[in-house]
This record gives C-alpha cells, sequence and structure tokens, in this order.
C-alpha cells in the first residue's frame, strides 16, 4: 500500500508539518519520535531474545 518515500514526498510532508506546528516546535516533535523509535526497537529486540530462549528450551525438551 505505501511506497518508499522520495524526496518530493519528504519535503512535502516537512513543509506541512511546519505550518501546523511551527519552527520551535518541530525540533521537540522530532526528539520524541526518535526516543520512541528507539524504545520500539528495544522493546523489539527484548522480545525477539525472550522468544529466541523459549524455541530453545522447547528444543532442548522434545
Amino acid at each position: 500500500m505505501f511506497g518508499r518515500l522520495g524526496a518530493g514526498e519528504l519535503i512535502l510532508i516537512l513543509a506541512i508539518a511546519l505550518v501546523i506546528f511551527g519552527p520551535a516546535k518541530l525540533p521537540e516533535i522530532g526528539k520524541s519520535m526518535g526516543e520512541a523509535i528507539n524504545n520500539f526497537k528495544g522493546y523489539q529486540n527484548k522480545v525477539a531474545k525472550e522468544l529466541e530462549v523459549d524455541l530453545k528450551d522447547e528444543k532442548k525438551e522434545s
């Protein structure tokens, strides 16, 4: 459904965000989005490691 975003699309999105939020809020929004993405990746890695351990335990029991 969603393809890759090109430079033109990114510029349009940034321009709309600049109009909506203003130049003072954009760095704060970017920082909070970056932190959210990092937290999500951390939880994703944690869950993947737990599933890997569970799968290894199941193989040992079989």
